[in-house]
């Protein structure tokens, strides 16, 4: 993979974005696809979620 084959999505815009765009601190990635990119907060949601309940299981 090379990086111009890289996407983001930027937190500011909320968009997806090339390599050559919003500074990293503003954007989730990068990802292997346009697609990926896109649902970047959606898959953030879910390994937050995953993270949280493994949390709990290991207070447990």
């Amino acid at each position: 993979m090379s990086v111009s084959d890289q996407w983001w999505f930027c937190l500011k815009h909320m968009t997806v974005e090339p390599e050559k765009g919003c500074p990293n601190k503003d954007r989730l990635g990068p990802y292997d696809s346009r697609d990926a990119a896109a649902h970047a907060l959606q898959t953030a949601a879910e390994r937050n979620k995953s993270w949280t309940e493994q949390d709990k299981e290991w207070d447990d």
